[in-house]
């Protein structure tokens, strides 16, 4: 698989990551533990050398699974991590909200580390942005846990462009990491511009739109009745029925391009910029396989303006989350 640099950090990943997170009881029942400990070690072999997890998947549970399965190669993978949410280091309770403090960032790290069965964490990210904490305080302990070795490179997820500039000026940061996908653009209007400016790299998270662009989920799709989409008013049913417009103009190109529709929207998102790595999560070895082969499809000019006047013409209906998370996102 080709390789790509996240923005000017110097930090070098795979194209395309693995999005662990699909392993947790997210989508769905967790499933068998051996079973992705192989899946994951596989996307090695495949070429992935990017592997996102979170202390909130589980909690603890995915990164457990991560540091075992990436333990014997640990030298040859980029492991990132998440911390930010207020969780009980002891047991795992989720005490809701957010909590960067940080003495709380550096215990979280330090917990991680074990999990991950590491030394160093690659890339830390700031999962969610905490409005009780000034973000100077939370880039001033990730600074200080890299100078410590214990952090490679830092991150943020789902904040805003002035929160971003805001910690940069601490300390440089690696990579933001957002939904971005064809089923949501939001990204496009000022987080890119920024990103592109400052020189950071851009992970984009549900590259393939929770599923719905791999053109295996229509209206009549029933999820299991812990799957989160459940609760995401984009997976209605009537907000599905309306949003195949999209999907069938994903599927066009593919047929056109002997690939699949998640090959084109993972190719799609790797030609808008070259320091974009999105990381499409699985359960499967097939889909692993199946998306890894994105970066294999090239979009011409014309396959892009293509795509770009048809999705001028698409309103997708439905918010991309639930109202509550909403809240808790573009800090």
């Amino acid at each position: 698989m080709k390789r790509r640099m996240l923005g000017k950090s110097g930090l070098e990943v795979s194209a395309i990551g693995l999005g662990c997170m699909s392993f947790a009881s997210t989508y769905g029942p967790a499933g068998d533990h051996q079973e992705a400990v192989e899946i994951v070690r596989c996307a090695f072999d495949l070429g992935v050398t990017l592997f996102d997890t979170a202390e909130a998947y589980g909690p603890f549970s995915n990164e457990e699974l991560v540091g075992e399965a990436l333990q014997p190669i640990r030298e040859k993978v980029v492991i990132a991590t998440k911390f930010g949410f207020d969780i009980d280091l002891a047991t795992g309770k989720r005490n809701g909200g957010t909590n960067s403090r940080p003495e709380h960032i550096r215990a979280v790290t330090d917990a991680a580390l074990k999990r991950l069965r590491t030394d160093h964490i690659d890339l830390l990210y700031q999962h969610r942005v905490d409005p009780a904490v000034p973000i100077e305080d939370v880039a001033g302990a990730l600074k200080e846990l890299i100078a410590a070795g214990k952090v490679k490179h830092y991150g943020l997820s789902e904040a805003s462009v002035k929160t971003i500039r805001r910690a940069h000026a601490v300390h440089p940061i690696t990579a933001v990491e957002s939904e971005y996908s064809l089923f949501y653009r939001g990204p496009e209007a000022e987080l890119l511009p920024a990103l592109e400016e400052l020189g950071i790299g851009f992970v984009p998270f549900s590259p393939l739109g929770a599923g719905f662009l791999t053109g295996k989920i229509d209206e009549n799709t029933k999820f299991d009745q812990t799957d989160f989409r459940n609760a995401v008013p984009r997976f209605s049913q009537e907000a599905r029925k309306a949003n195949m417009a999209l999907v069938d103009v994903v599927k066009a190109v593919a047929v056109r391009k002997g690939a699949t529709p998640a090959q084109v929207a993972l190719a799609w998102l790797l030609a808008q910029k070259p320091w974009i790595v999105p990381i499409p999560g699985t359960k499967k070895l097939s889909r692993v396989e199946e998306n890894v082969g994105g970066d294999k499809v090239q979009l011409t000019a014309a396959d892009l303006t293509e795509i770009k006047t048809a999705l001028s013409k698409i309103e997708v209906q439905g918010a991309r989350l639930p109202e509550a998370v909403l809240k808790m996102t573009n800090g």
